[in-house]
């Protein structure tokens, strides 16, 4: 049976973490710097406890009331526990300026870079404004023009061997090329001690880039091939391929989303543009004019202030000819179920 080696498990499986990066480095950043509480608050009846003379207010634990989202009906109970946890943060807070923990080289660097973040993402902020919401015209119009996305989504049905990277071999390899079934496949691992897990998986081409969704198209029913991922490696059996359509009144949520993160990177890649050619930017210690990585703006990352979501490429999938650029993976809306 036809083999594929593809690598990358990221072009099927996405993970949330690439959504939500940058949104999680500011979070975290300002929860750093609102760790140093103690500032007292001269209003009577603000304060909700004392730790060594140090005071714990009432707007500290709504901003952390406020950080972890929690819900009205929760905000009782919630409130002990933060309050408890802010308690905890002073007397660390308190232990660690005692030892001279807060005036470590590492320490205020950190501060340091967090504060700067912070006040980045705030100035960020302020210059795009309110970004318009988008348009039900503008929400059509993206919904025609990805019909792979919507009215013509497709489901891939896979299941899939997960063995250890380490035990994938020319042997294994071969063993799959003759296969006729995935069950094959185990019964051969089985006879040659290889230890391996069960699993199943489904995705649609709303999730994947366009070229393994094309790809997986193209494949019979059956089709075997590989995926790795660091030391697991996915032996995977393409079980069947079904129509998935999404109406627009399912995909207006989504598109309105995207649509608004993407706008509100254009605004903040603008920005930063009108930015820098303002500014007198010169790189040092250069090597015969190169720019020292150090120095260099990675050309990937989204611009300060701007959503993860608004950056929408995912992980090259790879062929068997080798890796995509990750360029043309533009996959917009993703992972509408």
């Amino acid at each position: 049976m036809k083999h594929f080696d593809m690598t990358g498990l990221a072009s099927l499986k996405r993970t949330s973490g690439q959504r939500i990066l940058w949104s999680g480095v500011f979070l975290l950043a300002a929860i750093g710097l609102s760790a140093c509480g103690g500032k007292k608050d001269d209003k009577p009846g603000q304060a909700l406890a004392s730790v060594n003379g140090e005071e714990i207010t009432v707007l500290q634990l709504n901003e952390e009331l406020q950080r972890a989202g929690v819900q009205a009906a929760q905000q009782e109970a919630a409130s002990k526990a933060l309050l408890e946890s802010l308690i905890d943060r002073q007397l660390l807070q308190n232990e660690a300026v005692k030892d001279k923990t807060d005036r470590d080289p590492k320490v205020v660097q950190s501060i340091e870079r967090a504060k700067a973040l912070i006040i980045a993402q705030a100035y960020m902020q302020k210059r795009i404004g309110t970004i318009a919401k988008p348009t039900p015209a503008e929400v059509e119009e993206y919904f025609a023009k990805q019909p792979g996305f919507f009215t013509q989504r497709k489901q891939f049905d896979m299941r899939e061997l997960v063995i250890a990277t380490t035990d994938m071999n020319d042997k294994l390899k071969a063993a799959m090329d003759s296969a006729k079934s995935l069950e094959e496949v185990a019964v051969w691992l089985e006879a040659n001690n290889v230890k391996f897990a069960r699993m199943q998986l489904s995705r649609t081409s709303a999730d994947l880039a366009p070229e393994l969704s094309s790809k997986l198209m193209s494949m019979p029913k059956g089709q075997l091939f590989i995926i790795r991922e660091g030391d697991r490696t996915l032996l995977i059996a393409l079980a069947d391929i079904k129509d998935s359509p999404v109406t627009l009144a399912q995909a207006t949520p989504q598109i309105e989303q995207f649509l608004f993160n993407k706008k509100t990177k254009e605004a903040a890649d603008a920005e930063l543009k009108r930015l820098r050619a303002q500014a007198k930017i010169e790189y040092l210690n250069k090597k015969e004019g190169a720019v020292p990585a150090a120095s260099a703006p990675a050309a990937s990352a989204p611009p300060v202030g701007a959503p993860a979501a608004a950056v929408n490429a995912p992980a090259p999938a790879a062929t068997p000819a080798g890796p995509l650029p990750s360029d043309v993976n533009d996959r917009g809306v993703a992972g509408l179920k």
